[in-house]
């Protein structure tokens, strides 16, 4: 194991407050000049050796464990939205941070979701600027000529093969595997074939995904991994697991607050060290905001409870919360064809053949993640016709914005009528879930049925729901008080609704059909959404976190909600900068970690410039 630090001096340059995706990453570029002391602060621990997060089918014995920081949402009361149900928040406590949990899925976002940044009031983040920075991060391992063939990777090219970072991707995909290549298939034959490469961030359709996976060990490929372990050695970059941070203290300076110490606790005893240059807040999106206001950057009515000196008046800190919500159908498929359901069911046999096979041959079911069949899709209609747009249109109007979020608003509903343009996105799952569990339950993986499954997922792309993430006690132990107010705006269940719709579709429709059983069992009686009010209900009773949140320290005018300025420093400072998913005013159409890497890399040349 790569070791990490046990001792701290009394200063340093750069104090990191996060070990997670965006930390190590922005600690590593910044420890690159040997003249700069950095120290990272993570609560979690060192896993770099844990067979749970390096062995790629693992992931799915994170969350509720050690590894998770376990959060959970509010209750959802409304009956326009979950049914009260409260939603699991897995977030990575380990260093590597959610890099180091995730399903692996490596999926690239949209370029007009990323120029939308730019629209809403942040000069410079746009795709043209951010598009490098994408590229910085990863290195594209492709297979073998036979498995590109099978998989249909002839959209990759030169330019996608020359991104040379420390992440490794590959493809998990095998040609003994036809399931993979009946998604393609199916997806052209119903007119929805790949419309462009999905590395330029402008396609549709069907198509097989990579993963962060390294292809030469079957390993998962993290921060931890291609962030951290290759500057382990650095005597200028400490980093301390195990430690928790309180606070930022504070000095009064000309044209803002200047943060010169962060507070934090290991192993019971309370630590102060001094900060040089600048304070960087990398906790993720629930822990960003709360250490904000620990801090008492925040809205004055929620610090002032609180008993929190209020160092700068900011009601935006904790706000514009946004997440993907997912759902979807398991159908039980024809004898013999291979899924992952004993394993997923912890069956000691399957456990014992995989775990060989994977020990001795580094192949089989352990080294693939979640998922790694993927499509964008623009709006699935609930009527038939040839043309989405007027159905989409009739939607956009019918239903207003939210108070206060009309540019966000707007934004999307001029992103969501572009033609290359996806409302939604589907996915296929080799094994089946559990949606119907009760708050209680882990995931979804818990009390499964017998017998051989596959699940079809469906996502949505843009929300249009935004909610919030607070503290609630001054003591930094204590979990923050999470309410994304999913559904809150009816736009949401309308399109989610009609992309759960297109799953009962995309299920009859051959060749995927053809590994279906007919009349086979799926998930639940209710699994069953041919009509619209159907698919509604079924959204609301059986709807999950995609486990995406962002947007708690927008980087926005202040006016407009902001908390952070285009250079990431948090409006009242002179040296605080938040660098994660937070700070995303807008939520890509994708998983987040490629877009928090990508950030991470900036705001690094952000910080290096500015110092």
């Amino acid at each position: 194991m790569a070791e990490t630090t046990t001792a701290v001096v009394d200063s340093y340059d750069f104090v990191v407050l996060g070990g997670g995706t965006a930390g190590l990453t922005v600690a590593n570029r910044l420890s690159e000049n040997p003249e700069v002391q950095v120290l990272v602060l993570e609560a979690g621990d060192n896993h770099l050796d844990d067979p749970r997060v390096i062995i790629p089918a693992l992931c799915m014995q994170a969350p509720g464990s050690d590894l998770d920081w376990q959060f959970m949402t509010t209750p959802q009361i409304s009956q326009e939205q979950l049914k009260g149900r409260r939603i699991h928040q897995p977030q990575g406590r380990l260093l590597g941070g959610s890099s180091g949990i995730n399903n692996q899925a490596f999926i690239s976002p949209s370029s007009r979701g990323i120029d939308a940044w730019a629209e809403l009031g942040n000069d410079g983040w746009t795709w043209a600027t951010m598009e490098p920075y994408y590229r910085k991060f990863y290195t594209l391992n492709l297979p073998d000529e036979a498995t590109s063939e099978h998989l249909e990777l002839d959209y990759i090219t030169e330019t996608d093969k020359e991104a040379r970072g420390p992440v490794q991707i590959s493809y998990t995909g095998v040609i003994q595997d036809p399931l993979a290549k009946a998604w393609i298939d199916t997806f052209k034959d119903m007119k929805h074939g790949l419309t462009g490469n999905p590395y330029s961030c402008r396609s549709l359709g069907g198509y097989a995904n990579a993963a962060t996976v390294d292809q030469s060990s079957k390993t998962r490929s993290y921060a931890a991994t291609a962030y951290y372990a290759p500057a382990v050695h650095r005597t200028n970059l400490s980093v301390l697991t195990g430690a928790e941070v309180q606070k930022i203290g504070f000095a009064e300076g000309e044209g803002g607050k200047i943060a010169n110490t962060v507070h934090f606790c290991r192993e019971g005893k309370s630590h102060i060290v001094k900060v040089r240059k600048e304070v960087i807040v990398a906790a993720g999106t629930f822990q960003s905001p709360k250490i904000l206001e620990l801090s008492g950057i925040g809205n004055p009515q929620i610090l002032n409870s609180l008993d929190i000196p209020v160092v700068v008046e900011n009601r935006n800190v904790g706000e514009n919360l946004q997440d993907h919500l997912m759902t979807g159908i398991s159908f039980e498929v024809n004898d013999g064809v291979m899924t992952g359901d004993s394993l997923m069911r912890q069956e000691p046999e399957a456990i014992a053949a995989a775990t060989e096979l994977y020990q001795k041959y580094k192949a089989g079911p352990m080294t693939v993640g979640g998922i790694a069949s993927h499509a964008f899709m623009p709006m699935a209609n609930s009527k038939p016709t040839s043309d989405k747009m007027p159905e989409l249109q009739e939607l956009l109007q019918q239903y207003p914005a939210q108070p206060g979020n009309q540019l966000q608003h707007d934004c999307i509903c001029r992103i969501l009528q572009t033609e290359d343009e996806g409302a939604g996105a589907l996915f296929m799952f080799l094994a089946q879930t559990n949606l119907h569990n009760k708050d209680s339950a882990k995931d979804y993986l818990q009390n499964l049925q017998t017998g051989s499954f596959i699940s079809l997922g469906a996502c949505q792309s843009y929300v249009f729901s935004r909610g919030a993430s607070h503290i609630v006690s001054k003591d930094s132990s204590e979990p923050p008080k999470i309410d994304p107010r999913y559904l809150s705006h009816p736009l949401d269940l309308e399109l989610l609704a009609r992309h759960v719709q297109f799953i009962e579709q995309l299920a009859r429709s051959p060749p995927l059909s053809k590994y279906i059983k007919p009349n086979g069992r799926r998930n639940h009686p209710t699994a069953y959404v041919e009509d619209l009010n159907a698919a509604k209900d079924y959204v609301r009773t059986t709807t999950l976190s995609n486990y995406h949140p962002a947007g708690t320290c927008a980087m926005l005018p202040q006016h407009k909600g902001g908390v952070v300025n285009n250079r990431l420093v948090v409006y009242g400072t002179r040296n605080v900068r938040v660098v994660d998913a937070s700070i995303m005013p807008l939520i890509p159409r994708s998983n987040l970690q490629s877009t928090v890497y990508a950030v991470a890399e900036r705001a690094a040349d952000l910080i290096k410039a500015d110092s």
